[in-house]
């Protein structure tokens, strides 16, 4: 098998995922649905932390199989592909305003996670006593979204997470909710399995570090939901609603997803390394991705077309060095 091959088993397997993933979290919902579960409830829960499965079990698949930098590799460029791309790329077309209720709250806290992910691999690995607290953390900003949540915020962030009314496409019979659930549980797993077999596989053939991969072809295809939600939005003239999305996806890549993945690697007794490889320029895109994004959110300015293209151009330049380092490997 040649290089080509091993993308193609990685686009297969981004495909299986995302589908296995929207599945998942529409019969959940369906279900929670069916059984009067209150909707805050499965908003903060089955929703939240549904849409962040496809970065969660690459991830996590990837750190059990010895790939750590595929692992890392995601999260990262999940979160440089989201502020860059998915909303540079929108913004072009039409500016996004930042003035939505709760988007400076969850910038500071986007911003806050890059931070700590720095700090927390400054040692050059994540702990399990490390990753328990990524993972605290989420369950606390969750809290945070809950106590708002019921004092009737306007924050519109929290409504299309509880929303359960107004969620399109969820399946209406038992035996369309189960059979949902039972293809995104199966699909799941499917899916990261082709894309870290076809990652590493493909690193190997390459001769580069598998982060590259993660970096680049693995996190883009699972940032592809935030892409299709605000170009959306931008179509339909709301894409400062979807800012919202983008900024609460960089949390839980952080939060959840890092924390999850360090927790079960330590579980299996194994370790989560960070490369190297990250401190020389990835972490630093993420760091200042965020502050540049945070900057245009505090001074209440929106996302203009001119900000949107440096974004953009920001991104592609960063693809461009992470593949020259591929050519010249």
């Amino acid at each position: 098998m040649e290089s080509p091959v091993y993308i193609a088993l990685i686009l297969v397997g981004i495909i299986i995922l995302l589908f296995g993933g929207d599945l998942l979290v529409r019969g959940g919902a369906a279900l929670a649905r069916m059984w009067r579960l209150p909707p805050l409830l499965v908003g903060l829960t089955i929703i939240a932390f549904g849409t962040s499965a496809p970065e969660l079990v690459v991830s996590v698949q990837s750190a059990l199989s010895g790939a750590p930098g595929l692992a890392l590799g995601n999260i990262v460029g999940s979160n440089i592909a989201n502020f860059l791309l998915i909303l540079g790329l929108p913004a072009i077309f039409g500016a996004i305003a930042t003035t939505t209720p709760g988007v400076r709250r969850n910038a500071f806290f986007a911003l806050g996670a890059a931070i700590i992910l720095i700090a927390v691999s400054w040692d050059r690995s994540i702990s399990a006593i490390e990753s328990y607290v990524l993972f605290g953390l989420i369950i606390g900003y969750i809290v945070l979204l809950a106590v708002l949540a019921r004092g009737k915020t306007v924050d519109p962030s929290i409504a299309e997470l509880t929303d359960l009314e107004h969620m399109d496409g969820l399946p209406k019979s038992l035996p369309t909710i189960l059979g949902s659930l039972l293809i995104g549980l199966v699909g799941l797993p499917i899916g990261a399995q082709m894309i870290v077999t076809g990652g590493t596989a493909a690193a190997a053939d390459l001769g580069v570090d598998e982060a590259i991969i993660g970096l680049t072809a693995v996190a883009f295809g699972t940032s592809l939901p935030e892409l299709a939600t605000v170009v959306m939005a931008s179509v339909r003239r709301q894409a400062d609603l979807a800012i919202g999305n983008v900024l609460g996806s960089n949390i839980f890549n952080v939060f959840a997803v890092g924390g999850a993945t360090g927790i079960a690697a330590s579980a299996a007794g194994l370790e989560l390394p960070v490369p190297e490889g990250f401190f020389g320029l990835d972490l630093w895109v993420m760091l200042g991705a965020s502050v540049v994004i945070a900057a245009i959110i505090f001074a209440k300015q929106p996302i203009s077309r001119l900000i949107g293209a440096g974004l953009f151009l920001g991104y592609l330049g960063y693809i461009f060095v992470l593949t020259r380092s591929v050519v010249s490997g």
